[in-house]
């Protein structure tokens, strides 16, 4: 649908919406839009990033298909979040498969397949400096045109000036994640099931996320301050962080590709459902290919599965600012300007 369609259907959609008020209670998008007779083009953007997809309300409504009204609004909504793509799965996946082939070509085989074992033992097969230079540069990229682009969303927003009981609110929300619980009752997974596992799931690869920073952290402070090199031991900081980040990103990945399987076709928009999946592929292959590593670092694979697990994340810092991890700063600045709007309401 071209982009004023959209909007102007989002507007249709979302006036109905403001007259029927049966979905006020499934989460704070509704109740932001409640506080708008008109919506212009950033109040869209801004309720599109607030809606974080329960879809309680395409199941509750009076004026979904085959009513006349033909009310879709977690679709409209995911589609307006969903901005023109470059064909990223092709980006992904040759960022992914660069620094494997690289290695094949420019390694010695004698060297890349040799068994390397204690400090340093992963630059010798491909040296800090390219390691550290490769991972950087995308990262470095993306979240610039990432912060670029939040910033600019959150002054078309127009917010009011930060108080700290709005920020404490808005971390209070992200944290919980309060407003995928559609209400309480939690999330429709299809044929009428509502239940928090999406919401737990989330939970489960925020945590590790963290966890996997938190090991690349300290790993970090070992290396430049304490002088230790990696791989480090089993029982060190940084190898238990992140294997339990790993493992934490693979389940987490996994229940949500298992619970999209049975969701109702109806409300989701398919270039938004393509980018969930490739996020959560992303995901999965960076924390399988950390995992073999830390299992076969000490044999002849170690060199191409370093190789590897830099390509997977090589491909995810690319994918950064296109894809659907992209989402979470927006939603973030959005969660944050509804909670600036609360303390307004009252008379």
């Amino acid at each position: 649908m071209a982009t004023e369609q959209l909007r102007a259907e989002a507007r249709r959609i979302l006036t109905i919406c403001n007259i029927c008020k049966y979905c006020n209670g499934y989460c704070e998008m509704f109740r932001a839009a409640e506080r708008r007779r008109d919506f212009s083009d950033a109040d869209l953007d801004y309720l599109a990033h607030l809606c974080h997809n329960c879809r309680n309300c395409w199941h509750a409504c009076q004026y979904a298909p085959p009513h006349p009204f033909a009310l879709n609004l977690p679709r409209t909504l995911a589609e307006l979040r969903q901005p023109p793509q470059p064909p990223l799965a092709r980006l992904v996946l040759v960022a992914t498969l660069l620094p494997p082939l690289l290695t094949l070509l420019l390694v010695p085989f004698d060297l890349l397949f040799a068994a390397h074992q204690g400090p340093g033992a992963f630059y010798r097969v491909i040296p800090w400096s390219i390691l550290c230079l490769a991972a950087a540069v995308p990262l470095g990229w993306s979240l610039l045109r990432l912060t670029r682009g939040v910033v600019r969303f959150w002054r078309a927003t127009r917010p009011p000036p930060l108080t700290l009981a709005a920020l404490r609110q808005a971390g209070h929300d992200l944290l919980t994640l309060r407003n995928l619980g559609g209400g309480g009752a939690g999330c429709d997974e299809g044929a009428g099931t509502l239940s928090q596992r999406r919401r737990r799931l989330h939970h489960l690869l925020t945590g590790g996320m963290l966890a996997c920073f938190a090991a690349t952290v300290v790993a970090t402070w070992d290396h430049h301050v304490l002088g230790l090199p990696a791989p480090y031991p089993w029982y060190s900081a940084p190898v238990l962080l992140g294997t339990g980040g790993g493992v934490a990103l693979c389940a987490g990945a996994l229940g949500l590709l298992w619970l999209r399987r049975g969701a109702d076709p109806g409300p989701i928009f398919p270039a938004a459902a393509a980018a969930d999946r490739l996020l959560l592929g992303q995901i999965l292959a960076i924390a399988v290919s950390g995992l073999l590593l830390l299992i076969c670092r000490d044999g002849p694979a170690m060199g191409l599965l370093l190789a590897l697990h830099l390509g997977t994340v090589l491909g995810f810092f690319v994918a950064l600012p296109h894809g659907k991890f992209a989402h979470a700063p927006y939603r973030a600045a959005a969660v944050l300007r509804a909670a600036l709007e609360r303390p307004h309401d009252a008379p």
